[in-house]
């Protein structure tokens, strides 16, 4: 199997305190990952570790990105091996307008890049999740909807095409018609060499994506994994009592 991400029996701390407790997973190349879980089951921190931010620290364990381990790799680093993160708080930049904020980006991934073709890349992405072009002009993310801000992750997403993109509670704060736009584009966005982590809280994102599988998480590791019927039954049952009958100890 050609895996794009290998997560070893990995331990992580945030400020003494410790979060993941044994995280063992493995995502092939092509394929759509979810992970679902309860608030504090430690799905975030595994994002956050995932692209090496400096507050979570690896106390044993190992990640190997296309087969080579980035422990040692700045989070900068990471990104520029073709990791994303989809944050669940988006932040505001004020001062930086969005369509500069996106020449930066593509300028730090790809170096120079003509306005022409940035801005049809950029009127692309807009027309496929319907953004108003006037978001170009104002600044990142600053008086943005939630919807608007998750949209434009996804629009980052786009521009960067990432080998692995990983997606933290990406549905949170959409209304309906968001989300299936959200989800529709990442769909769409699939390709046979990338993936996808998608954390989330619920099964309607999962309505829409056709995803490979679903680990629920509890307790800083993954209890168990199974495939999209999965997520119908969590929704039928809740956390308590489908990791109570099914979980590890």
């Amino acid at each position: 199997m050609n895996y794009i991400l290998e997560i070893e029996n990995l331990y992580v701390e945030v400020e003494g305190k410790q979060i993941l407790n044994g995280v063992d997973l493995r995502i092939p190349k092509g394929e759509i990952h979810a992970i679902m879980g309860p608030n504090g089951s430690g799905k975030s921190t595994l994002s956050y570790t995932l692209l090496g931010h400096p507050k979570y620290k690896v106390l044993r364990g190992d990640i190997k990105f296309e087969g080579e381990s980035i422990l040692k790799l700045s989070t900068e680093e990471r990104a520029k091996k073709g990791i994303f993160l989809s944050l669940q708080y988006p932040l505001q930049i004020p001062g930086v307008t969005t369509m500069n904020f996106y020449k930066n980006i593509m300028k730090s991934f790809y170096g120079d890049i003509s306005i022409r073709d940035l801005r049809k890349k950029v009127d692309e992405s807009f027309e496929n999740l319907k953004i108003n072009k006037e978001f170009l002009s104002r600044y990142v993310n600053d008086g943005f909807s939630g919807g608007e801000k998750k949209k434009n992750e996804i629009v980052q997403m786009y521009l960067i095409q990432p080998k692995f993109a990983i997606l933290d509670e990406i549905d949170s704060g959409l209304d309906i018609d968001a989300l299936k736009i959200i989800a529709e584009n990442l769909q769409n966005m699939k390709h046979p060499d990338h993936s996808m982590l998608l954390i989330t809280h619920y099964q309607r994102l999962l309505s829409y994506i056709e995803v490979d599988q679903i680990h629920i998480f509890d307790k800083g590791k993954i209890q168990f994994s199974g495939t999209k019927e999965l997520a119908l039954e969590l929704e039928q049952k809740g956390y308590d009592s489908l990791i109570a009958s099914r979980g590890k100890k």
